[in-house]
């Protein structure tokens, strides 16, 4: 006959602090009404707040259209919001104010046309085109260069000759390109 440790003569209980009852000390139960306390409180205070908003609006600074200023000299401003408050001592705002907001403006401080009407205008010569050449073509975009700097342009980009770029095109090995004015500018 063999003997494991199954078989022992005799059963040894689990060790247990003395004193110690089995549940929840006060300490646990403490914390887990301080949680369960702070949890309903979070899912009140919400509603509390909703059905007493008197109590946690935020106050008005003044009512009506008007308030009252310092007394000191007013500055020079051109615009002013027609619906903007004004002193109570000044005028108030006239019985005609639209108190509806909208993307009118008075013409009140509107700058004075100067210089050349516009219709004589007209008669002005452009500056004259800048030549440019074609520096390189791939994956259907050309490298073009001016005085000013070089430009990757593609077919319908505006050149600076102000044409637009019609086609990109290989003609006898040589890239070329054919602008909208009918000019042919081949690679050099």
């Amino acid at each position: 006959m063999t003997v494991t440790d199954f078989d022992a003569d005799e059963t040894i209980q689990p060790l247990r602090r003395p004193g110690r009852a089995r549940g929840y000390s006060f300490g646990d139960k403490l914390l887990m009404g301080t949680g369960v306390m702070l949890a309903a409180g979070a899912a009140f205070f919400p509603w509390y707040v909703f059905l007493n908003p008197e109590k946690f609006s935020v106050p008005t600074l003044w009512k009506g259209t008007t308030r009252n200023l310092p007394e000191m000299a007013g500055k020079q401003v051109v615009s002013v919001s027609p619906a903007a408050m004004v002193d109570e001592d000044k005028d108030p705002a006239p019985a005609s104010l639209d108190p509806v907001a909208t993307a009118t403006t008075s013409s009140l401080g509107a700058e004075k046309k100067l210089g050349v009407p516009v219709e004589t205008g007209l008669n002005q010569p452009l500056p004259v085109s800048s030549g440019f050449r074609l520096m390189h073509v791939a994956n259907g975009r050309a490298l073009i260069e001016d005085a000013r700097g070089m430009y990757i342009v593609r077919v319908g980009s505006i050149l600076p000759d102000n044409s637009r770029l019609a086609t990109l095109e290989q003609r006898e090995g040589a890239w070329v390109i054919v602008t909208s004015n009918g000019e042919v500018i081949k690679r050099n």
